[in-house]
């Protein structure tokens, strides 16, 4: 199986990574901005359960702020994955390279284990 993983010395500019397959772009780069936007809502839902802690809300309201913390940012991560299979997967499956392909499928079942286990 070919190392696809990126070096500090290979890498073009900050959207693009160099493997032994080629320079590829990542998938999420064409919705970066709805993704940092969305994080930096969820930067300040975490600051106000902060804020709540402090003012020692009711536990359940807190509770409350913390799943829809959960919640948004499993969208972030499940629309990253979805990224990944439809630009990343998709392009090493394109390029006809087998081992490349199936790494790129490997990362995600990994990157699936990690959220359901989460």
């Amino acid at each position: 199986m070919k190392d696809t993983t990126m070096a500090n010395d290979t890498a073009t500019d900050s959207t693009e990574i160099r493997t032994d397959t080629g320079t590829h772009q990542h998938g999420y780069i064409s919705d970066k901005d709805r993704y940092r936007n969305r994080m930096k809502r969820i930067e300040g839902q975490a600051r106000g359960i902060t804020k709540m802690i402090d003012d020692e809300k009711y536990c359940i309201d807190i509770l409350t702020q913390v799943s829809a913390l959960t919640r948004a940012l499993q969208g972030v991560a499940t629309g990253l994955l979805d990224d990944h299979l439809k630009h990343c997967v998709l392009d090493a499956a394109k390029q006809g390279d087998e081992d490349a392909a199936i790494a790129k499928i490997q990362e995600a079942s990994d990157a699936i284990n990690r959220l359901v286990r989460s």
